[in-house]
């Protein structure tokens, strides 16, 4: 069904401002949970115990109530063992999903369009055992130690467990995620010299990381083929300090005449610090021929390209040719209404994942304590400028000066949001479309193309210096 129309737009907005039943008890829930581990449940407090005691009660009903009852009278006596606390990280998880799938639920209403089927995880092949329960021994003891009593001790006791684990393929999606949360907890010890402790984010990674050392976690539906027409909607520019990914958001339509449905393709490179803004497309460019048909506007003939059931292209240039020219706002009008959302993974249901193509026209932007809102038939939506990359010709001010947006809709500090992937805008008495990912291809544009060239030069030091290192 396709929403009223709301200005001109084709989304809801108002459904979103509209209170989930449910949501804020659990995720205070969570929060009473993430509080415990900061203080380590070695010696708990009673403060500590009744965090527990709250993740329990939040379960209750369901089919973990009874373990999870239990692990958190034990934890909360300072006795839980690894099943324990495999049950409070599942307890955690649903209840975030849940959350994650109230929010969807409220987002498909807005939107109007169809959610996809879940499938059937495959069955992976035989893990190493000893090694994932290696991996939950060192996040046991984490637990036990909280994040005000972690140490270098403590944390290094990940590093021979990721080195064994990272060569296996079946293991490596566990092993990075080990990875990055020691480092990130290395570059934060000792935890009682923090002055803010990122409760919710380690949390989530302590609860990830815990049910990926279960066997059988990890595993997903086989993969499946596409072919036919690939019509890019924007790209999602995400950066740090050592790393970039661009992440394009298409709409694609099969060749054999069956419902178009959302899909995206995402490219990840390593990354000197010095290389920033507009130069990262030089970096990510050469991994990505769909990133240049973006930056040309055209649309992409795909064949039999792999394709996961969540919708991700596992993007390979030998699947892919570039087509005839595609508007995007054209897309996001015509095509986009009727695409089919895609299902999300069981371990991939979680608030802060949610990232929804959505379009709107005919909305008021205004501008209040340095918050952007756009005033949809009435209701206000947050606009999340902050998530423009400096990358690309669009900016915050010309958001704040658009009449048709095409964005993601996200969830965050309790609120929808929209990040602004393109916006259509009137710039000196004439209309302009300005996207995201202009550059992706290249640009004749000044600041583009002096931001390349800046990244070309710091990429040749590099690469000298490099060279200079290997012949020694």
């Amino acid at each position: 069904m396709v929403p009223a129309d709301q200005g001109g737009g084709v989304m809801r907005a108002d459904l979103l401002s509209d209170p989930v039943a449910g949501l804020d008890e659990a995720l205070a829930a969570v929060d009473a949970f993430d509080q415990a581990l900061v203080a380590g449940l070695l010696r708990p407090q009673p403060a500590q115990a009744a965090g527990l005691t709250e993740l329990a009660l939040a379960v209750a009903g369901t089919p973990l109530a009874a373990r999870v009852s239990e692990a958190a009278a034990k934890a909360a006596a300072g006795a839980a063992g690894e099943d324990h606390f495999v049950a409070l990280a599942a307890a955690r998880t649903a209840l975030l999903g849940s959350v994650h799938d109230a929010l969807m639920t409220r987002v498909a209403e807005a939107t109007g369009r169809p959610r996809g089927e879940e499938t059937v995880p495959a069955t992976g092949g035989p893990q190493a055992a000893n090694l994932l329960a290696a991996a939950r021994a060192w996040l046991c003891d984490l637990a036990r130690a909280g994040w005000q009593g972690i140490d270098h001790e403590v944390v290094s006791g990940a590093a021979q467990v990721v080195s064994a684990m990272l060569p296996d393929p079946s293991l490596r999606r566990p092993a990075t995620l080990l990875d990055g949360f020691a480092a990130e907890l290395a570059a934060s010890c000792p935890g009682s010299a923090l002055e803010r402790i990122p409760a919710r984010r380690w949390g989530d990674l302590w609860s990830r990381g815990m049910l990926l050392t279960l066997p059988g976690a990890a595993d997903a539906p086989a993969p499946g083929t596409a072919t036919g027409r690939l019509l890019p909607l924007g790209v999602d520019l995400q950066e740090h300090a050592t790393a970039a990914q661009a992440q394009v958001h298409a709409v694609f339509e099969p060749a054999d005449g069956s419902a178009p449905g959302l899909v995206r393709a995402t490219v990840s490179v390593p990354k000197p610090d010095t290389v920033v803004g507009a130069g990262l497309w030089q970096l990510l460019r050469p991994h990505m021929a769909l990133l240049a048909a973006v930056g040309e506007g055209r649309s992409m003939e795909l064949t039999d390209m792999p394709v996961t059931a969540e919708g991700d292209l596992v993007w390979s240039d030998e699947h892919a040719r570039p087509s005839e020219p595609a508007d995007a706002f054209t897309t996001a009008r015509v095509a986009l209404p009727t695409a089919t959302d895609p299902a999300t993974a069981p371990l991939d249901r979680h608030p802060t994942r949610i990232a929804v193509p959505v379009f709107l026209e005919g909305y008021a932007a205004q501008k209040e304590d340095e918050t952007l809102t756009f005033t949809v038939a009435g209701h206000p939506l947050a606009v999340d400028t902050d998530r423009v990359p400096t990358a690309g010709p669009l900016t915050p001010e010309a958001v704040a000066t658009s009449n048709a947006c095409i964005g993601l809709l996200r969830w965050d500090a309790g609120t929808y949001r929209v990040q602004p992937l393109a916006v259509e805008a009137t710039v000196r008495k004439k209309p302009v479309t300005l996207h995201a990912g202009a550059w992706a291809g290249g640009t004749t544009d000044k600041v583009g193309v002096k931001a390349e060239k800046a990244a070309t030069d710091a990429v040749a030091v590099l690469r000298e210096r490099a060279g200079r290192l290997l012949r020694k």
